[in-house]
């Protein structure tokens, strides 16, 4: 089936970490280091500036904002004076921290990369961090391959992340225990040049990749993929699902990942495309 992507807001250096909350979707200009609310009519509102570039964003029970910032490795909290610090995450993440789910309970999982990305070597395993409401942090789970986009299922009993860099690139699933704790990992999905980044589930239990390698979203259900959305000569990066009624499919897209460049350049852009099925 084809569908007509509309061009939301565009101009933003790498739009990332894409959420639907309040009746606006908020997302992180990473290499732009904001945090931006947009709403449906593309207008936008820069919510806070997060110098080593944010990433996962997520909220609180009582509705205060939580984003990551990547390179000094912390978990920070949007407060009405401003950002500050609620985790200290270097003692787990060894490398730039990136994408994070919340559940309702303002427990947090945020992943890293690992370590250093180099051409000419493997990705360094990574442990996911599990942050509590009060700030503690503790290894959630480990040997994860650029823990990259993750959902948590409605019952608050799954937790799904993506292994970007894994071989092949692939989407675990956990257990979800009392106090957060991960059990029963297991490999859901596997893919081949469709490389997966952030992710989206819905309301069928299907969950959405990007998927920056084939410029394209790709729909999965029970492992295989059921559906593709073109993003065109742009990547796409990271997607949610959204919307008054939940049927809207956002997209974060970009003409580059090269920080340099897209800070220059400025090709990164949000769309939107109608779904069958809605948000879970």
């Amino acid at each position: 089936m084809g569908r007509t992507l509309e061009v939301l807001a565009e101009g933003y250096a790498f739009p990332e970490s894409p959420r639907w909350h309040d009746g606006s979707l908020w997302i992180s200009d990473m290499y732009g280091s904001v945090v931006v609310r947009i709403d449906f009519g593309g207008a936008y509102e820069t919510i806070v500036e997060v110098p080593q570039h944010p990433s996962g964003l997520g909220w609180l029970p009582d509705g205060r904002l939580l984003v990551v910032s990547m390179e000094d490795r912390k978990l920070l909290r949007l407060e009405p004076e401003g950002l500050v610090e609620h985790a200290e995450l270097s003692e787990v993440a060894t490398f730039h921290c990136n994408d994070m789910v919340v559940d309702r309970f303002g427990r947090a999982y945020v992943g890293n990369f690992g370590g250093e990305l180099r051409r000419d070597q493997a990705v360094p395993p990574g442990t996911l961090a599990l942050v509590y409401p009060d700030g503690r942090v503790t290894a959630a789970a480990d040997d994860l391959r650029f823990a990259n986009g993750m959902a948590i299922t409605p019952d608050g009993g799954t937790l799904f992340v993506g292994e970007s860099l894994s071989e092949p690139p692939r989407l675990t699933a956990f257990d979800i225990g009392p106090e957060g704790e991960l059990t029963n990992r297991r490999t859901v999905a596997e893919f081949g040049s469709e490389a997966r980044d952030g992710i989206g589930l819905d309301s069928e239990g299907a969950i959405w990749i990007a998927s920056p390698p084939t410029k394209a979203a790709a729909r999965v259900v029970q492992g295989r993929i059921v559906e593709r959305i073109s993003t065109g000569d742009h990547a796409c990066y990271a997607v949610a699902l959204g919307g008054a009624d939940g049927h809207t499919l956002f997209l974060c897209t970009s003409g580059t990942s090269v920080p340099e460049i897209a800070r220059r350049r400025r090709t990164g852009r949000v769309s939107a495309v109608r779904v069958d099925v809605p948000a879970a």
